[in-house]
């Protein structure tokens, strides 16, 4: 007759304590941040969340985890499931705009007005080809407009007004054929040696474009 010999109370003990210690090593050497599951334009807007500042709850709702950011609040998406309009506007944010934002290519509206958002506008905006509104009104912003706005020809109302912008203003963005309401008031614009006077400027109100803070 054979026997099985038992295993000893304290090897099995010894065994769990070695699992335990495993599992607790896993735990503490994972990354700490959450599995990005997201598609490149919600990548592209967690770079926006990492350089922007102001209270929680705003982007609270942006899950990197989830397939695309459809279900975030301030986004709107098309039933392509492609974001087309970001409202962040009057949300106490400040900060600085991400180059990545350049990357929503089916983004139509931009509406980031009455923040405190600073820094120079980044060139990578002007590959919105669909935007038609950008209002950045009512910020911090400095520097001079992009060249690179000139591209932005489905345009329709750039509002610019009440930030900290200088000139020369990019004479090509009198000639985007949308363009229908431009103000760059309440920046350092002054003269016509920095406004253009021709094109789609010939249009606007002397008050939305000579006015110097």
């Amino acid at each position: 007759m054979h026997y099985i010999t038992p295993i000893p109370k304290y090897f099995i003990l010894i065994k769990m304590a070695s699992f335990g210690f495993l599992i607790f090593l896993l735990l503490i050497l994972l990354p700490l941040t959450p599995i990005l599951c997201t598609n490149d334009e919600g990548t592209a807007l967690l770079a926006l969340k990492t350089k922007l500042s102001g209270p929680e709850n705003v982007l609270q709702s942006w899950d990197p985890s989830l397939e695309n950011p459809c279900t975030w609040y301030h986004v709107t998406c098309d039933y392509t499931d492609h974001v087309i309009r970001l409202d962040l506007e009057n949300s106490n944010l400040g900060g600085i705009l991400a180059l990545e934002l350049g990357e929503l290519g089916y983004l139509q509206h931009l509406e980031l007005y009455g923040n405190n958002i600073e820094g120079e506008l980044p060139t990578e905006l002007g590959n919105l080809e669909n935007l038609i509104t950008m209002d950045l009104f009512q910020n911090k912003f400095q520097g001079q407009i992009p060249e690179s706005f000139a591209n932005l020809k489905s345009l329709a109302i750039l509002r610019l007004n009440d930030n900290k912008l200088a000139g020369p203003i990019p004479a090509d963005v009198a000639n985007l054929p949308n363009l229908l309401l431009f103000n760059v008031s309440n920046n350092y614009f002054n003269g016509n040696d920095v406004i253009p006077v021709d094109g789609s400027f010939t249009s606007f109100p002397t008050e939305s474009v000579n006015t110097t803070n």
